[in-house]
């Protein structure tokens, strides 16, 4: 999977990558995919359920040592 941008949001902690996450994906267009960077745990449930309520297209993660590696698609 080829993400159209990266975000690192290493160190941060919810509400911020959900913050991130929506001005981001704000300027990709419908079907693009974001990455988001992070090592909250949080991550994993919070991502999945803004998803839900955005109409945006949870993909899935990867875990590379202790960083989380979450996928959306742009879908609104």
């Amino acid at each position: 999977m080829k993400p159209k941008q990266s975000i690192d949001c290493v160190g941060l902690h919810c509400p911020v990558p959900l913050t991130r996450a929506q001005e981001a994906l704000q300027k990709l267009a419908v079907g693009e995919v974001l990455e988001i960077v992070a090592d909250d745990e949080e991550i994993l449930e919070d991502m999945p359920a803004w998803c839900r309520v955005t109409g945006n297209e949870y993909l899935g993660h990867r875990r590379e040592g202790g960083i989380i590696k979450v996928y959306i698609r742009r879908k609104a």
